[in-house]
């Protein structure tokens, strides 16, 4: 479909009292939204797999549209996937849409993603940041990854407000799955003191922890 008929999709999907909320969680007055749920903008990209190109024309004025265009590409096969994954960060300008910007079929490929990996967290944006972050979150936290995690978390820019949140949820996550080594990290107080203390607190709001490891988390604060 083109452009003006997106448009008319998005906006028939309208919902107002949804645009106000979500426009105050992005905390960003520079985005124009429309206020389009996200099942909504998730079932609309699944409308472009077949015309990509198309969709990566199309201005990015609105949030949900560069929602649907990176929506859509996340849904591609690998292979069709890291052609437009560059393209796709460059758009990232909210924690929202870099957050559902998550893409399966990196499960399968996660060796032969780590050059974007290393390649986004070397950038200091944001964003790229952000996105290098979450996505370890998504698809890494485990052993085998630990140490590629805490560097490239040590690497990353936490002046930024969105990377050290992420910061300090990746290493959240990993002192939940992988205690014993995320542990050792955070005794290291290798991280500035904000992130420290952040990440002892998000892994202290995880119900999958026991009492007795969030009180002694807690005495490791600075």
């Amino acid at each position: 479909m083109p452009y003006p008929e997106l448009l008319t999709q998005l906006e028939s999907a309208q919902d107002v009292k949804y645009r106000d909320f979500h426009k105050r969680l992005l905390k960003n007055e520079n985005i124009k939204l429309i206020g389009v749920r996200v099942p909504v903008l998730r079932k609309i990209a699944k409308d472009y797999l077949n015309r990509i190109d198309e969709l990566m024309s199309y201005p990015d004025e609105y949030y949900e549209v560069t929602f649907v265009k990176l929506t859509a590409v996340s849904y591609l096969k690998y292979e069709a996937f890291i052609k437009y994954v560059d393209e796709c960060v460059r758009l990232i300008d909210n924690w929202a849409t870099c957050d559902c910007f998550c893409a399966k079929c990196i499960a399968k490929n996660r060796q032969a993603f780590l050059p974007y990996i290393a390649k986004f967290s070397d950038a200091d944006k944001e964003f790229y940041q952000r996105f290098a972050l979450v996505t370890l979150l998504h698809f890494y936290v485990e052993e085998d990854y630990a140490e590629l995690i805490f560097d490239t978390v040590l690497k990353c820019n936490t002046n930024y407000f969105y990377v050290h949140m992420a910061a300090a949820w990746l290493v959240a996550e990993m002192l939940v799955k992988c205690y014993g080594t995320a542990l050792k990290f955070i005794k290291l107080n290798l991280l500035d003191r904000a992130t420290h203390n952040k990440s002892i607190q998000k892994a202290c709001e995880s119900y999958r922890l026991s009492d007795e490891i969030k009180n002694f988390l807690k005495g490791l604060k600075r």
